[in-house]
């Protein structure tokens, strides 16, 4: 039986990859701050990860096959994870983000318009890490998500105490009220009441997964002997204009929209910079993607019976 660890794991994906990881027989032990109790037959160590004396000492004497971080931000973070997993895992596996290849928020490779971008683009073991940047700071961190991402892959790939990869997840949809970030609620209520959809002039495309694809990756990243950064995606890139008309067909409705001026703020996946990610190397090692416009017409529809906010 394997020993699965997940770090987080307390809601959407998270909470479905721990359901999947019981289901495949693994035994499972969630590390949270003690919110949100998981499923029955979980062993459940209640500790703020960001306190390492603390969880060293929950830890204990445990060790596990594979650690699966869905909650590390910062490289203060991935720092202390590394010295507290460093004799109790032979695998870790990192939740990242599709954002680390933002070009709006770092020097990164060059990459010929229009061409998925892959892994190597942002290489965690030639990231520089700065540890003496204000990480402890909500404001400072939610300014550089992104940074704050690609320089935790940084100090794990770096420190090299243990099999490593990060699962560059793409923009996650799917589930209904279970997207908490109600960035697909956005488009229903808004091509549902008739208001406008803000745009760039000129919307680039980006990539896509459905919540239950990725808990998935996460389970077979579990078992797999690849290391380094995967991307994660569903086969199938939208523009914003692509994703409110397959929501307004689904609604019967024609969707509004207004331009916003270079530099404006316009709605969730509405971009004017490229960072569509490339699959492809996923693929080569054996996972197979659904298409975006698969699972999207589903994901509509959970939307669309989900309670609508009142913003």
């Amino acid at each position: 039986m394997q020993k699965s660890c997940v770090i987080g794991g307390s809601r959407y994906f998270g909470k479905l990859l721990v359901k999947r990881l019981l289901t495949a027989g693994h035994q499972v032990t969630v590390i949270n701050r003690g919110s949100t109790r998981p499923p029955a037959d979980v062993e459940h160590l209640v500790v703020d990860r960001d306190d390492e004396p603390a969880l060293t000492a929950a830890l204990g004497s445990r060790t596990f096959d594979v650690v699966v971080d869905q909650v590390c931000y910062t490289p203060v973070q991935a720092a202390i994870a590394a010295r507290a997993f460093a004799d109790r895992t032979r695998r870790y596996v990192m939740t990242s983000t599709i954002e680390v290849y933002d070009p709006a928020t770092a020097a990164l490779l060059s990459t010929p318009a229009g061409t998925p971008v892959p892994e190597e683009t942002v290489d965690p073991a030639a990231w520089r890490v700065a540890m003496d940047l204000p990480w402890h700071d909500d404001a400072y961190l939610e300014a550089h998500y992104a940074e704050g991402k690609r320089q935790a892959e940084a100090v794990l790939a770096q420190e090299g105490l243990f099999a490593f990869t990060s699962v560059r997840s793409a923009h996650v949809l799917g589930g209904g009220a279970q997207e908490f970030t109600g960035r697909l609620a956005h488009y229903t209520e808004r091509v549902t009441r008739g208001e406008e959809i803000t745009v760039h002039a000129h919307a680039l495309p980006t990539v896509f997964i459905h919540y239950e694809e990725l808990a998935d990756l996460l389970l077979w990243a579990t078992t797999a002997d690849f290391t380094g950064p995967l991307n994660a995606c569903s086969d199938g890139p939208l523009d914003v204009r692509d994703l409110t008309t397959l929501v307004a067909t689904q609604i019967g409705r024609t969707p509004v929209y207004r331009t916003v001026p270079a530099g404006g703020q316009a709605s969730p996946f509405s971009f004017d910079r490229h960072y569509a990610m490339s699959n492809a190397r996923a693929k080569d090692l054996g996972f197979a993607f659904s298409r975006t416009t698969e699972w999207l017409p589903g994901a509509v529809a959970e939307a669309l019976t989900t309670e609508p906010s009142t913003a």
